[in-house]
Formats: C-alpha cells, structure tokens, sequence
C-alpha cells in the first residue's frame, strides 16, 4: 500500500493509505463486482445488477478523511442507478440502498444517477444518516432524509470523478472535483452536515447498482486519511502487498471477466431482440453527443446573430433618417441666397464624405454578419470568437461616426442661424423644434426598462446553458 503524510487544520496529520492496491484489507462482496490490478468495477453496465466493496477491519479514526477517484460511464443519456461511499458500524454486504443493505447506523454518501421523484434533479449528490432505524425512501430519492444535497453530474466525464469527504470535530464536509480537467485539487464545495455524530469504530465501503437502465460503476482509487492531533504517534502502514498475492488477484480478475462475457453471450441469446443498437431515444454514441452539443451551440450563436441584425436594421433606419433631414436641410438653406453665414461647398462635401464612410461601415459590417451567418449554418469552428469582435469593433466604428455626424450637423446649423436666434433649438423638419423635460425623461425610463429586460433575459438563456451542459 502506498502512504503519505499530510497536514489537516490547525497543524493536523494525516495517514493516506491506498487501498485500491492494498486489496487484501477489503472484503468484496461479489455479487457482480470485479476486481482487477488498477480499478474495481462495482457493476458492470448490465440491468439489475448489484455489487459493493467493504474493508475488512473497523476503522478506528476518530477523525478521519477520504479520496475516492470513481468513473460513471453509460451509453444512454440517462443511467441508473448510482454508486454510494459509506461509513457505517457494520458491513452492509448486500441490499437495496444501491447495493448494500438499509438500515444502516452511519452515513451513506449517494451519487445518484436517476431521477426517481421526477424533479429533475439528477444526478445529484445526496447525504443520508441513519441510525439503523430508517428505511431509505427510494420513491423520493432520499429527498425527505437528506440532510445535505448538491446537483451534480457525474457521469460520462472525460477525466475521473473525485470525491473527498471529512469528518472532523462532528463537521462532515463533501467536495467534488468534477472530471472537466486533469487537476487532482480542483475541488469544489458540495455538501456540509454540522453536529454529525457517527459511530467511533466502523467500515468504509462502496457500492453501486443498476436498475432499468444501467452504467459502468468504476472505483480507481480510495486513499483513507487518518485525522490526528498534534503530537500524537502515526501508525506504522503495513507492507506492500506480496507479488504472489497480486498474481492471484489477476487471476481473479481474468476470471470474472470471463463469466461476465459468458453472461453477455447468455443475455444476448435470450433476448435476440435487443442484440445491436440500442433504442435511439435512450442511447447515443460519443460522437453524437459531441455533434449534439455542437449543434445546439451553433443555435444559440446564430440567435445573438439574429439579435444583432436587427439592431443593425434599426441603426440603418436611423442613418437614413439623419441623411435625409439632413440633405433637406442643406436644399432649403441653398435656395435662401442672402442668408448670414451661407454655407460653404467644402463643409457641404465634408460632411457628405463623413455620411458616406459611415454606409460604408455599415455596409461592410452587413457583409460581415452574413459571412458569419454563413459560417455558423455550416459547422463550428475557432474563428466563431473573432467574428463576434469584429462585429463589436464595427458597432463601435458607427457610433463613433454618428457622434462625427451630429457635430458637423450641430456646428453648420449655429453658424448659419441669426445670433438672436442662436438660443433656440434649430428647425429641422420632420424632428420637433425642441426636446421638452418630460418627452427627455419619458424617453430615458422607457429604455431603461428595455434594458433591464434585456439583461434579465441573458440571464435566463445563460443560467438554462450552463445548467444544460
């Protein structure tokens, strides 16, 4: 067995003990578990199958701390049942609560696979104490005894799944690291239960079971940490296993492999129905996931695409508008000939020129949103990120030309008003002559509500993607 030493609040040691390796301190409850020289597989991904993993001697922590490292794999989008870590005073070899036996007087921690209550709330992690009086409420999934729950999905991960759970000064504390990355310590909070009292001695075990539906349940590793305080002797680890011992194992391990493709044969015999793919609306290969997900990915890009193109038909609408006040301004004013302050070519052509970059903008920037349209209707690839800049640097380059547009309109119409009338707001058919007080906070309240909405609804599309994925 492998041993390491670690500290654990407040100057706290730590014995880890892999036991995965160190098999000859657990007792397999068979059943349909198979152990071999890397991983034990609680249940294989076959119907109603139960299986569970217990140590042979009581524990005798005090305070204690354990790492499990477990994979959860099914071909169906949905699995079943789940895989349960337990600190209990006695073994439960064989039972209900996911492969072991109810009633139990310790914790139960159940990373439950399936959706029972119909809430759809799984998978979830789920922490269950009983006192050996309680039966678990299946129908529920364990909701009405939980005395902690976080939602987390555990199966199918690319990297495994670890889990450490504390028991320290009647605090129980669970976090997961959730298999995105291959960081062994990016862990994240789950689960804490306060006052947990637990029996002094008991059995750390694991278990698994299927139902209906079935996935592969895996345990990689089970590393078990002794809490101690300061100044107290750590126990002295037992020797590594022999290599005799090993061999055997390995053929163990062969052996159960065998009746398991003997059951598979068997099972495929009696049920030539079911032989070659499974039903299409409860599995999907790998690669239909992936495709799946990056179907759905592409939907919601050329949703804000579609957003964006009607925000830049509005803009359009407005640049319109502006061009034409301000083309009529410009032929009314020519047809008054002694006018002060007439207006001179060269302004007029600057701010032709200026109206003219700004369609420009605008036309290349509708080119660049139907190129990305383009693009998202075909497949998904890493320029999808520049486009979206691109589009936002071609919005920032209107509004700036906008803003040049008003200051050129701003400046020709004060230079060409009397200076007694310079005071008044500048007549500009159709616009009204001037903005009153309340039309100005009339106009502000409106698009506030407009953007608080907006906002609220990002926040729902955003919360109903990341709870998806």
């Amino acid at each position: 067995a492998s041993q390491t030493t670690r500290a654990h609040g407040g100057g706290d040691q730590a014995i880890a003990i892999h036991v995965i390796l160190n098999i000859q301190h657990w007792f397999l409850s068979f059943l349909d578990a198979i152990p071999s020289a890397d991983q034990i597989r609680i249940t294989t991904s076959l119907k109603s199958q139960r299986g569970s993993v217990w140590t042979k001697n009581k524990s005798v922590f005090e305070h204690w701390e354990i790492e499990v490292t477990f994979r959860v794999t099914g071909r169906g989008r949905i699995g079943a049942d789940g895989l349960a870590i337990w600190f209990t005073e006695e073994q439960g070899l064989e039972g209900p609560v996911f492969g072991a036996a109810d009633k139990w007087n310790g914790v139960g921690i159940f990373f439950d696979s399936f959706d029972n209550d119909g809430k759809k709330n799984n998978p979830g992690v789920v922490v269950v104490g009983n006192n050996g009086r309680l039966l678990y409420d299946h129908q529920n999934d364990g909701s009405t005894q939980a005395l902690a729950y976080c939602q987390r999905d555990f199966r199918n991960k690319p990297y495994p799944v670890r889990a450490k759970i504390t028991y320290y000064q009647k605090l129980l504390t669970v976090l997961i690291n959730n298999g995105f990355t291959p960081d062994k310590e990016d862990y994240e909070f789950c689960a804490k239960v306060e006052d947990m009292v637990l029996p002094p001695q008991g059995y750390f075990g694991i278990s698994a079971a299927t139902g209906g539906l079935a996935d592969d349940h895996d345990v990689l590793s089970f590393l078990t940490f002794q809490l101690t305080e300061p100044g107290k002797e750590v126990p002295t680890p037992d020797a590594e296993i022999p290599q005799k011992d090993k061999e055997k194992y390995q053929e163990e391990f062969e052996h159960f492999q065998q009746e398991l493709d003997k059951k598979k044969e068997e099972f495929q015999k009696e049920h030539p129905d079911v032989q070659g793919q499974p039903a299409d609306d409860l599995f999907e290969t790998v690669s239909d996931r992936e495709l799946r997900q990056i179907f759905e990915g592409q939907n919601r890009i050329h949703l804000e695409i579609k957003q964006l193109n009607r925000q830049l038909n509005m803009i359009l609408d407005e640049q319109r508008r502006y061009v034409s006040a301000v083309t009529d301004e410009f032929a009314r004013r020519a047809g008054v000939p002694d006018q002060q302050g007439q207006i001179s070519q060269q302004e007029i052509d600057r701010v032709v020129k200026t109206q003219e970059e700004v369609l420009r903008q605008v036309n290349d920037m509708r080119s660049s949103m139907a190129d990305t349209l383009r693009l998202v209707s075909g497949a998904q690839h890493p320029g999808s990120a520049a486009g979206v800049y691109e589009t936002t640097q071609h919005f920032n380059d209107i509004k700036e030309h906008l803003h040049v547009v008003k200051r050129d309109i701003e400046h020709l119409v004060q230079r060409n008003m009397p200076s007694n009338e310079k005071s008044k707001c500048p007549d500009l058919p159709p616009f009204p002559s001037c903005l009153s007080t309340m039309h100005f906070f009339v106009f502000v309240a409106v698009q506030t509500v407009l953007f608080v909405g907006y906002i609220m609804y990002r926040s729902q599309q955003e919360a109903a993607a990341k709870k998806f994925f």
